[in-house]
């Protein structure tokens, strides 16, 4: 598992202006993105005591998160992921799912006692038995994002952020989602071993506050 260095910065959609303009004179699109920008549809899972939200809110230094995730309006393609984050560092396991393993899990259904399958979703049955692992929230937004060969870079601008609790129907694209308040937006960079000096330069923002923002925690206020 390759861990990547995080930044996240909380901006404005203002901000959002002035750095596209500059990410792309210098950066490429990714090729992913048709039109520029793709929407991001993820459901998070928590604990009963909402072991993940308290962690991040916290600041705890070792922490893990699942979800389940899939673009614009194909939720044909849904993935199975695991994020972790270690003193700052990030990594991201990921598995496919089929459509019907994904409905039952947004319905909180698992089959603890399958043996077939990917370790990542065996994993996440056993921490829904065993910890109590629930569907708590959709995150919806926009992402614009760029990449950068040198140090493997990749920066993303994500906004008009929306949330939603019927679970059940994450996997329709119409089901209601709410925005949150305000005009916020994140700005993501990560890279590997070394941030090319452009990028670092191209990126910086005034007045914004680095790693302070979670789209989780966010939506779980509002959800």
């Amino acid at each position: 598992m390759d861990f990547r260095h995080e930044w996240k910065h909380e901006i404005s959609m203002g901000d959002v202006l002035s750095l596209r303009s500059r990410l792309q004179a210098v950066m490429s699109t990714d090729l992913h993105a048709s039109g520029g920008s793709y929407t991001v549809n993820s459901l998070y899972f928590d604990t009963p005591s909402d072991r993940a939200l308290r962690e991040k809110i916290n600041g705890v230094s070792r922490r893990e998160k699942f979800r389940l995730r899939y673009y614009n309006s194909d939720a044909s393609a849904v993935l199975l992921e695991k994020k972790l984050k270690i003193d700052g560092l990030c990594a991201k396991l990921q598995a496919n799912l089929p459509k019907e393993k994904a409905m039952a899990l947004t319905q909180g259904r698992y089959r603890i006692f399958e043996q077939n399958g990917p370790p990542l979703l065996l994993e996440l049955y056993q921490k829904m038995a065993v910890q109590g692992l629930q569907p708590k929230a959709i995150v919806r937004y926009t992402r614009e994002p760029f990449v950068y060969a040198p140090g493997n870079v990749r920066v993303t601008l994500d906004y008009h952020i929306r949330t939603g609790a019927d679970c059940a129907r994450f996997l329709d694209p119409d089901c209601c989602t709410i925005p949150i308040p305000g005009d916020t937006a994140i700005l993501e960079v990560k890279w590997d071993s070394f941030l090319p000096s452009i990028i670092r330069d191209l990126v910086q923002t005034p007045g914004t506050r680095t790693g302070a923002f979670s789209k989780y925690a966010a939506c779980r206020t509002y959800s």
